[in-house]
């Protein structure tokens, strides 16, 4: 059995920001796994290099790590500042070739109590989960409009629609990044962009592993997930393929929650 041909982004190149560790490495090799060239995008050359190597191979700056053909590339450049996304996109489209696909995954959290949260905490995840996206997504659709093709999936939140004491700064910023996945969709659809957004919910990560070892939050993330268990990386590559691929091709604006059903749920 084949796969159906509506699925299919063998050949296409893919950004995803953020992707040296964690839930974007993951979808990053998803991607790979689907037959794209993928670019891996974050701050750290070395980390990339690293996560590329682990993928199968890269090449930086004409020099190639890990293997031959492997399509994977990695491109470091601070998504939080404009010039150098720009410099950054036009880069990466020069040495690895157009981009077909951009995942704006690059985020990050800062748990601390509402009246206790500075200024400059502020300031850092309002770029780093909101800014990027606007910055990377602006100056891909740039290149992807004349082309007249171009997919864009926002790395959202469960906390797009929900919150918990000690995190609103996080979800005010994945609730942004929800209605600016509306807007890119409002404004790029015309020119064939589908803008969309994926909502993980609970996921096993490095990143979260002292909330998985902790034994009171851990149970009662499976007791308000119906389906009764964190989730996990993998459980993510799905929904952004499908979104990636000409399936989707007149959905557009909306927000896919991969959360397990908790969104659903009281």
């Amino acid at each position: 059995m084949t796969t159906h041909p509506l699925f299919d982004i063998a050949g296409r190149t893919a950004l995803v920001t953020g992707s040296s560790r964690g839930i974007g490495h993951a979808l990053a090799r998803g991607l790979v796994e689907a037959g794209c060239t993928v670019v891996l995008n974050g701050r750290d050359p070395h980390a990339l290099e690293k996560a590329a190597a682990e993928l199968g191979g890269a090449e930086m700056g004409g020099a190639e790590l890990g293997g031959a053909d492997a399509g994977v590339h990695t491109a470091a450049f601070d998504v939080t500042d404009g010039p150098a996304v720009a410099a950054g996109i036009a880069d990466v489209e020069e040495r690895v070739g157009p981009l077909d696909i951009l995942v704006n995954n690059a985020g990050m959290q800062n748990r601390a109590p509402l009246l206790e949260f500075t200024d400059d905490a502020w300031r850092q995840i309002l770029d780093t989960n909101l800014t990027s996206a606007f910055l990377v997504g602006r100056e891909t659709a740039r290149r992807m409009t004349p082309r007249g093709h171009g997919k864009i999936v926002n790395i959202c939140s469960l906390q797009s629609e929900v919150v918990r004491p000690g995190i609103a700064p996080y979800a005010a910023t994945k609730g942004a990044l929800k209605m600016l996945t509306k807007g890119m969709c409002a404004d790029w659809g015309r020119y064939g962009i589908q803008v969309n957004g994926l909502g993980p919910g609970y996921i096993e990560t490095e990143l979260t592993r002292p909330l998985v070892e902790d034994e009171e939050f851990s149970a009662w993330v499976r007791g308000r997930t119906p389906a009764g268990r964190w989730g996990r990386t993998e459980d993510l590559v799905g929904a952004l393929l499908y979104l990636a691929s000409p399936a989707a091709d007149f959905v557009s604006g909306q927000v896919l929650y991969v959360d397990g059903g908790m969104t659903s749920v009281l």
